[in-house]
Protein backbone atom coordinates (compact mmCIF):
# COMPACT_ATOMS: atom_id res chain seq x y z
CA UNK A 1 0.00 0.00 0.00
CA UNK A 2 1.59 3.28 -0.88
CA UNK A 3 1.57 6.52 1.28
CA UNK A 4 -1.12 8.44 -0.54
CA UNK A 5 -3.45 5.49 -0.21
CA UNK A 6 -2.43 4.88 3.92
CA UNK A 7 -2.79 8.74 4.42
CA UNK A 8 -6.27 8.52 2.42
CA UNK A 9 -7.42 5.55 4.73
CA UNK A 10 -6.51 7.28 7.78
CA UNK A 11 -8.62 10.42 6.88
CA UNK A 12 -11.55 8.41 6.56
CA UNK A 13 -11.03 7.02 9.46
CA UNK A 14 -10.97 9.88 11.61
CA UNK A 15 -13.77 11.06 9.47
CA UNK A 16 -16.19 8.62 10.45
CA UNK A 17 -14.92 7.83 14.38
CA UNK A 18 -15.96 11.79 14.42
CA UNK A 19 -19.02 11.10 12.81
CA UNK A 20 -19.77 8.40 14.83
CA UNK A 21 -19.28 10.07 18.04
CA UNK A 22 -21.09 12.95 17.68
CA UNK A 23 -23.66 12.35 19.65
CA UNK A 24 -21.76 10.32 22.36
CA UNK A 25 -19.84 13.73 22.73
CA UNK A 26 -23.04 16.12 22.69
CA UNK A 27 -24.37 13.23 25.19
CA UNK A 28 -21.11 13.37 27.63
CA UNK A 29 -22.14 17.16 28.06
CA UNK A 30 -25.50 16.72 28.94
CA UNK A 31 -24.52 13.97 31.34
CA UNK A 32 -21.75 16.57 32.91
CA UNK A 33 -24.70 18.99 32.97
CA UNK A 34 -27.05 16.48 34.64
CA UNK A 35 -24.15 15.89 37.44
CA UNK A 36 -23.50 19.56 38.03
CA UNK A 37 -26.62 20.52 38.44
CA UNK A 38 -27.50 17.72 40.83
CA UNK A 39 -24.18 18.48 42.63
CA UNK A 40 -25.69 22.13 43.14
CA UNK A 41 -29.08 20.42 44.41
CA UNK A 42 -27.54 18.13 46.90
CA UNK A 43 -25.69 21.08 49.02
CA UNK A 44 -27.88 24.04 48.20
CA UNK A 45 -31.22 25.11 49.83
CA UNK A 46 -33.42 24.77 46.76
CA UNK A 47 -36.80 22.97 47.37
CA UNK A 48 -37.05 22.19 43.59
CA UNK A 49 -36.00 23.93 40.32
CA UNK A 50 -35.93 24.16 36.63
CA UNK A 51 -33.30 24.38 33.86
CA UNK A 52 -33.63 24.55 30.25
CA UNK A 53 -31.37 25.46 27.55
CA UNK A 54 -32.60 26.34 23.96
CA UNK A 55 -31.46 27.64 20.20
CA UNK A 56 -33.59 29.28 17.93
CA UNK A 57 -35.40 25.91 17.05
CA UNK A 58 -36.43 24.56 20.92
CA UNK A 59 -35.16 22.79 23.98
CA UNK A 60 -31.86 21.42 23.92
CA UNK A 61 -31.52 19.98 27.12
CA UNK A 62 -34.10 20.60 30.27
CA UNK A 63 -33.49 19.18 33.44
CA UNK A 64 -35.36 20.08 37.30
CA UNK A 65 -35.19 18.73 40.61
CA UNK A 66 -36.99 18.80 43.95
CA UNK A 67 -40.19 19.50 44.66
CA UNK A 68 -43.03 22.53 43.95
CA UNK A 69 -44.16 21.19 47.20
CA UNK A 70 -42.09 19.75 49.58
CA UNK A 71 -44.56 18.52 52.34
CA UNK A 72 -46.90 16.79 49.57
CA UNK A 73 -43.87 15.70 47.09
CA UNK A 74 -45.34 17.20 44.09
CA UNK A 75 -42.47 17.53 42.10
CA UNK A 76 -40.88 20.57 40.48
CA UNK A 77 -41.11 19.74 36.84
CA UNK A 78 -40.86 22.00 33.10
CA UNK A 79 -44.54 22.60 33.05
CA UNK A 80 -44.35 23.93 37.06
CA UNK A 81 -45.79 27.50 37.14
CA UNK A 82 -44.78 29.93 39.23
CA UNK A 83 -44.53 33.72 39.28
CA UNK A 84 -41.24 35.10 37.63
CA UNK A 85 -40.39 38.34 39.08
CA UNK A 86 -38.84 41.15 37.19
CA UNK A 87 -38.36 39.00 34.24
CA UNK A 88 -42.37 39.83 33.70
CA UNK A 89 -40.41 43.11 32.81
CA UNK A 90 -39.25 41.65 29.31
CA UNK A 91 -42.69 40.95 28.38
CA UNK A 92 -43.48 44.99 29.00
CA UNK A 93 -40.60 45.51 26.75
CA UNK A 94 -42.18 43.46 23.74
CA UNK A 95 -45.57 45.20 24.39
CA UNK A 96 -44.11 48.74 24.36
CA UNK A 97 -42.44 47.91 20.91
CA UNK A 98 -46.34 46.48 19.80
CA UNK A 99 -47.49 49.64 20.96
CA UNK A 100 -44.94 52.03 19.03
CA UNK A 101 -45.41 49.64 16.61
CA UNK A 102 -49.21 50.31 16.12
CA UNK A 103 -48.52 54.17 15.97
CA UNK A 104 -49.59 54.70 19.72
CA UNK A 105 -46.58 56.78 20.65
CA UNK A 106 -42.41 56.67 20.80
CA UNK A 107 -39.25 56.52 22.89
CA UNK A 108 -40.17 60.69 23.09
CA UNK A 109 -43.21 60.94 24.25
CA UNK A 110 -43.97 62.63 27.48
CA UNK A 111 -46.18 60.77 29.65
CA UNK A 112 -48.52 63.65 30.57
CA UNK A 113 -49.22 63.70 26.74
CA UNK A 114 -51.15 60.29 27.49
CA UNK A 115 -52.19 60.04 31.35
CA UNK A 116 -55.38 61.17 32.49
CA UNK A 117 -53.88 62.78 35.34
CA UNK A 118 -50.34 64.66 35.36
CA UNK A 119 -47.38 63.34 36.63
CA UNK A 120 -44.70 65.84 38.22
CA UNK A 121 -41.69 64.95 40.28
CA UNK A 122 -41.82 67.88 42.90
CA UNK A 123 -38.23 68.36 42.96
CA UNK A 124 -38.18 69.83 39.16
CA UNK A 125 -41.78 70.01 38.22
CA UNK A 126 -41.13 71.66 34.91
CA UNK A 127 -39.04 68.50 33.81
CA UNK A 128 -40.58 66.35 31.03
CA UNK A 129 -40.49 63.01 31.85
CA UNK A 130 -40.35 60.32 28.95
CA UNK A 131 -41.01 57.09 28.12
CA UNK A 132 -37.23 56.63 27.17
CA UNK A 133 -36.37 57.51 30.81
CA UNK A 134 -39.25 55.05 32.23
CA UNK A 135 -37.35 51.78 30.08
CA UNK A 136 -33.72 53.20 31.78
CA UNK A 137 -35.18 53.71 35.27
CA UNK A 138 -33.71 57.04 34.61
CA UNK A 139 -37.74 59.03 34.90
CA UNK A 140 -37.03 60.03 38.50
CA UNK A 141 -40.24 57.55 39.84
CA UNK A 142 -38.88 55.46 42.41
CA UNK A 143 -40.49 52.77 44.44
CA UNK A 144 -41.21 54.36 47.99
CA UNK A 145 -41.12 50.90 49.94
CA UNK A 146 -43.60 52.41 52.70
CA UNK A 147 -46.37 52.38 50.29
CA UNK A 148 -45.04 49.39 47.28
CA UNK A 149 -44.31 46.45 49.53
CA UNK A 150 -48.04 47.06 50.48
CA UNK A 151 -49.19 46.57 47.03
CA UNK A 152 -47.97 42.49 47.16
CA UNK A 153 -51.54 41.14 47.96
CA UNK A 154 -50.88 37.87 50.18
CA UNK A 155 -53.75 35.22 50.36
CA UNK A 156 -53.68 34.38 53.94
CA UNK A 157 -55.06 31.69 55.31
CA UNK A 158 -54.97 29.45 58.52
CA UNK A 159 -51.88 27.69 56.98
CA UNK A 160 -49.74 30.52 57.31
CA UNK A 161 -46.86 30.48 59.79
CA UNK A 162 -47.07 32.86 62.47
CA UNK A 163 -43.20 33.02 61.70
CA UNK A 164 -43.75 34.34 58.25
CA UNK A 165 -46.28 36.89 59.20
CA UNK A 166 -43.81 38.35 61.60
CA UNK A 167 -41.26 38.55 58.94
CA UNK A 168 -43.97 39.94 56.31
CA UNK A 169 -45.44 42.66 58.91
CA UNK A 170 -41.31 43.53 59.61
CA UNK A 171 -40.79 44.02 56.03
CA UNK A 172 -44.15 45.61 55.18
CA UNK A 173 -45.65 43.21 53.30
CA UNK A 174 -49.44 44.03 55.26
CA UNK A 175 -51.43 45.08 52.16
CA UNK A 176 -54.72 46.83 52.95
CA UNK A 177 -54.33 49.54 50.58
CA UNK A 178 -57.63 50.53 48.69
CA UNK A 179 -56.38 51.34 45.37
CA UNK A 180 -56.10 47.97 44.14
CA UNK A 181 -56.17 48.42 40.47
CA UNK A 182 -53.06 48.95 38.21
CA UNK A 183 -55.06 52.57 37.11
CA UNK A 184 -56.57 53.65 40.15
CA UNK A 185 -52.92 52.71 42.11
CA UNK A 186 -51.06 54.62 39.67
CA UNK A 187 -53.37 57.65 40.15
CA UNK A 188 -53.26 57.31 44.01
CA UNK A 189 -49.70 57.28 44.03
CA UNK A 190 -48.46 59.62 41.22
CA UNK A 191 -50.75 62.34 41.11
CA UNK A 192 -50.72 65.12 43.83
CA UNK A 193 -53.96 64.88 44.23
CA UNK A 194 -53.74 60.78 45.06
CA UNK A 195 -54.02 59.51 48.76
CA UNK A 196 -50.82 57.52 48.45
CA UNK A 197 -49.10 60.76 46.97
CA UNK A 198 -45.57 61.46 48.82
CA UNK A 199 -42.57 63.19 47.48
CA UNK A 200 -40.58 60.28 48.39
CA UNK A 201 -42.58 58.68 45.52
CA UNK A 202 -39.67 60.45 43.17
CA UNK A 203 -36.00 61.05 43.35
CA UNK A 204 -33.87 64.52 43.69
CA UNK A 205 -32.89 64.05 40.25
CA UNK A 206 -34.10 65.32 36.74
CA UNK A 207 -35.07 62.55 34.15
CA UNK A 208 -31.99 60.32 32.82
CA UNK A 209 -29.47 62.21 35.06
CA UNK A 210 -29.65 59.19 38.29
CA UNK A 211 -30.78 55.60 37.90
CA UNK A 212 -32.75 54.31 40.40
CA UNK A 213 -34.62 50.74 39.65
CA UNK A 214 -38.53 51.47 39.49
CA UNK A 215 -41.10 48.77 39.70
CA UNK A 216 -43.40 51.01 39.75
CA UNK A 217 -41.78 53.05 36.60
CA UNK A 218 -41.91 49.78 34.72
CA UNK A 219 -45.35 49.19 35.79
CA UNK A 220 -46.25 52.67 34.26
CA UNK A 221 -45.14 51.60 30.77
CA UNK A 222 -48.02 48.86 30.45
CA UNK A 223 -50.76 51.45 32.23
CA UNK A 224 -49.71 54.02 29.53
CA UNK A 225 -50.03 50.78 26.76
CA UNK A 226 -53.71 50.53 28.67
CA UNK A 227 -54.87 53.79 27.98
CA UNK A 228 -53.75 53.61 23.94
CA UNK A 229 -54.86 50.14 23.40
CA UNK A 230 -58.48 50.63 25.69
CA UNK A 231 -57.90 47.17 26.92
CA UNK A 232 -56.21 45.55 30.45
CA UNK A 233 -52.39 45.41 29.60
CA UNK A 234 -52.85 41.61 30.36
CA UNK A 235 -55.29 41.03 27.45
CA UNK A 236 -52.63 43.47 25.31
CA UNK A 237 -49.88 40.90 26.24
CA UNK A 238 -51.90 38.10 26.05
CA UNK A 239 -53.21 39.00 22.27
CA UNK A 240 -49.60 40.40 21.28
CA UNK A 241 -47.17 37.59 23.15
CA UNK A 242 -48.87 35.00 25.06
CA UNK A 243 -51.18 33.61 22.32
CA UNK A 244 -48.91 33.75 19.31
CA UNK A 245 -45.98 31.98 21.22
CA UNK A 246 -48.44 29.51 22.37
CA UNK A 247 -47.76 30.11 25.95
CA UNK A 248 -51.55 29.00 27.17
CA UNK A 249 -50.07 28.04 31.25
CA UNK A 250 -48.61 31.48 31.17
CA UNK A 251 -50.80 34.67 32.42
CA UNK A 252 -50.85 37.49 34.88
CA UNK A 253 -53.13 36.21 37.53
CA UNK A 254 -53.55 33.93 40.31
CA UNK A 255 -56.49 31.45 39.06
CA UNK A 256 -58.36 28.19 40.24
CA UNK A 257 -56.64 25.61 37.52
CA UNK A 258 -52.85 27.75 37.65
CA UNK A 259 -53.06 27.13 41.41
CA UNK A 260 -53.07 23.63 40.62
CA UNK A 261 -49.43 23.32 39.10
CA UNK A 262 -47.98 26.66 40.89
CA UNK A 263 -45.00 25.84 42.86
CA UNK A 264 -45.34 26.87 46.45
CA UNK A 265 -43.26 29.82 47.38
CA UNK A 266 -40.48 28.72 50.48
CA UNK A 267 -39.64 30.81 53.42
CA UNK A 268 -37.68 27.91 54.66
CA UNK A 269 -36.43 24.79 53.81
CA UNK A 270 -35.63 22.67 56.13
CA UNK A 271 -38.73 23.52 58.34
CA UNK A 272 -41.11 23.47 54.92
CA UNK A 273 -42.42 27.03 55.82
CA UNK A 274 -43.99 28.64 52.26
CA UNK A 275 -45.20 32.04 52.08
CA UNK A 276 -49.10 32.40 51.00
CA UNK A 277 -49.01 32.90 47.06
CA UNK A 278 -49.36 36.30 46.28
CA UNK A 279 -50.38 38.24 43.49
CA UNK A 280 -49.02 42.52 42.79
CA UNK A 281 -51.09 45.74 42.20
CA UNK A 282 -48.70 46.59 40.01
CA UNK A 283 -48.62 42.90 38.21
CA UNK A 284 -46.44 43.90 34.89
CA UNK A 285 -43.66 44.88 36.61
CA UNK A 286 -43.73 41.19 38.47
CA UNK A 287 -46.37 39.26 38.28
CA UNK A 288 -46.20 37.02 35.02
CA UNK A 289 -47.02 33.08 36.44
CA UNK A 290 -45.10 30.66 33.33
CA UNK A 291 -43.00 27.59 33.84
CA UNK A 292 -39.55 26.92 32.40
CA UNK A 293 -41.16 24.57 29.33
CA UNK A 294 -43.61 27.91 28.00
CA UNK A 295 -40.59 30.32 28.84
CA UNK A 296 -38.28 28.25 26.48
CA UNK A 297 -40.73 29.09 23.39
CA UNK A 298 -40.25 32.73 24.58
CA UNK A 299 -36.71 33.09 24.80
CA UNK A 300 -36.16 31.01 21.26
CA UNK A 301 -38.25 34.08 19.55
CA UNK A 302 -36.12 36.61 21.53
CA UNK A 303 -33.21 34.57 19.66
CA UNK A 304 -34.74 35.06 16.48
CA UNK A 305 -35.72 38.96 17.14
CA UNK A 306 -32.18 39.14 17.96
CA UNK A 307 -31.09 38.27 14.22
CA UNK A 308 -33.75 39.80 12.72
CA UNK A 309 -36.40 36.97 12.05
CA UNK A 310 -39.00 36.72 14.46
CA UNK A 311 -42.80 37.03 14.06
CA UNK A 312 -43.20 38.65 17.29
CA UNK A 313 -42.03 42.65 15.81
CA UNK A 314 -40.00 43.54 13.23
CA UNK A 315 -36.66 43.92 12.79
CA UNK A 316 -36.35 47.62 13.58
CA UNK A 317 -38.55 47.28 16.79
CA UNK A 318 -36.09 44.13 17.97
CA UNK A 319 -32.75 46.33 17.12
CA UNK A 320 -33.86 49.21 19.00
CA UNK A 321 -35.18 46.56 22.15
CA UNK A 322 -31.44 45.11 22.15
CA UNK A 323 -29.73 48.88 21.56
CA UNK A 324 -27.35 50.14 24.05
CA UNK A 325 -29.47 53.54 25.58
CA UNK A 326 -26.14 54.44 27.60
CA UNK A 327 -22.19 55.43 26.81
CA UNK A 328 -19.49 56.27 28.92
CA UNK A 329 -19.76 59.83 27.88
CA UNK A 330 -23.52 60.28 28.88
CA UNK A 331 -24.04 57.71 32.11
CA UNK A 332 -26.28 58.49 34.48
CA UNK A 333 -25.65 58.86 38.17
CA UNK A 334 -25.72 55.34 40.03
CA UNK A 335 -24.98 53.25 36.79
CA UNK A 336 -21.66 51.36 36.06
CA UNK A 337 -20.97 49.88 32.57
CA UNK A 338 -18.77 47.28 34.09
CA UNK A 339 -20.88 44.55 34.02
CA UNK A 340 -24.05 45.87 31.60
CA UNK A 341 -25.92 48.05 29.53
CA UNK A 342 -29.17 48.48 29.59
CA UNK A 343 -31.73 48.15 26.21
CA UNK A 344 -35.36 48.70 26.54
CA UNK A 345 -36.16 46.93 29.79
CA UNK A 346 -33.64 44.45 29.23
CA UNK A 347 -30.10 44.35 30.66
CA UNK A 348 -26.99 43.69 28.21
CA UNK A 349 -24.77 42.04 29.91
CA UNK A 350 -20.78 42.65 28.94
CA UNK A 351 -20.22 38.89 28.68
CA UNK A 352 -22.26 39.15 25.48
CA UNK A 353 -25.51 37.76 26.93
CA UNK A 354 -29.07 39.34 26.76
CA UNK A 355 -31.33 38.61 29.94
CA UNK A 356 -33.06 39.88 33.13
CA UNK A 357 -33.42 38.31 36.86
CA UNK A 358 -36.38 37.77 38.57
CA UNK A 359 -36.47 38.22 42.68
CA UNK A 360 -39.22 38.48 45.27
CA UNK A 361 -40.56 36.36 48.26
CA UNK A 362 -40.30 32.71 47.65
CA UNK A 363 -38.85 32.90 44.01
CA UNK A 364 -36.24 33.71 41.65
CA UNK A 365 -35.86 33.67 37.83
CA UNK A 366 -32.91 33.95 35.35
CA UNK A 367 -33.61 34.21 31.38
CA UNK A 368 -30.49 34.50 29.25
CA UNK A 369 -29.71 34.46 25.68
CA UNK A 370 -26.88 35.60 23.15
CA UNK A 371 -26.64 34.01 19.04
CA UNK A 372 -26.17 30.69 20.17
CA UNK A 373 -27.80 29.68 23.40
CA UNK A 374 -30.85 30.63 25.64
CA UNK A 375 -30.62 29.52 29.01
CA UNK A 376 -33.50 29.78 31.94
CA UNK A 377 -34.09 28.73 35.55
CA UNK A 378 -36.23 29.29 38.06
CA UNK A 379 -36.75 28.17 41.56
CA UNK A 380 -39.37 28.79 44.14
CA UNK A 381 -37.65 30.04 47.02
CA UNK A 382 -35.58 33.60 47.09
CA UNK A 383 -31.56 32.76 46.95
CA UNK A 384 -29.43 35.83 46.27
CA UNK A 385 -26.63 33.75 44.67
CA UNK A 386 -27.58 31.76 42.26
CA UNK A 387 -24.35 32.27 39.69
CA UNK A 388 -22.92 28.73 40.10
CA UNK A 389 -26.08 27.44 38.41
CA UNK A 390 -25.97 29.73 35.89
CA UNK A 391 -22.43 29.68 35.10
CA UNK A 392 -22.51 25.60 34.53
CA UNK A 393 -25.21 26.29 32.67
CA UNK A 394 -23.32 28.59 29.94
CA UNK A 395 -20.33 26.61 30.49
CA UNK A 396 -21.55 23.31 28.99
CA UNK A 397 -24.89 24.94 26.74
CA UNK A 398 -23.07 26.24 23.88
CA UNK A 399 -21.44 22.52 23.58
CA UNK A 400 -25.03 20.92 23.22
CA UNK A 401 -25.68 20.57 19.80
CA UNK A 402 -29.13 19.59 18.37
CA UNK A 403 -28.82 15.98 17.33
Amino acid sequence: MNIILKIRNIFIFLFLFNLLNIPAFAQNYKDSLDLALSSIYSKSEFPGFSTIIVDKKGILYQKSLGYADMENKRVFGTHTIQNIGSVSKTFVALALMKAIEMGYFDLETDINSILPFKVKNPYFPEEQIKIKHLVTHTSGIIDNNRIYTRAYLFKHNVKTDPTVLAFMNQNGYTGGLSDTTLSTFMYSYLSDEGKLYDKANFSNSKPSESAAYSNIGSALIAYLIEIKAGMSFADFSKKYTLAPLKMNQSGWYLTPKNVKSHSLPYFDVKKKITFPLYSLITYPDGGLRTSTNELSKYVSQMMLGLEGNSTLLSKASFELIFKPQFSADKLPKNFSLKTRNKGVLWNLYNDGFIGHDGDDPGVISNVLFNKEIGIIFLSNIYLENRNEILDVMKKYGPKIKRE
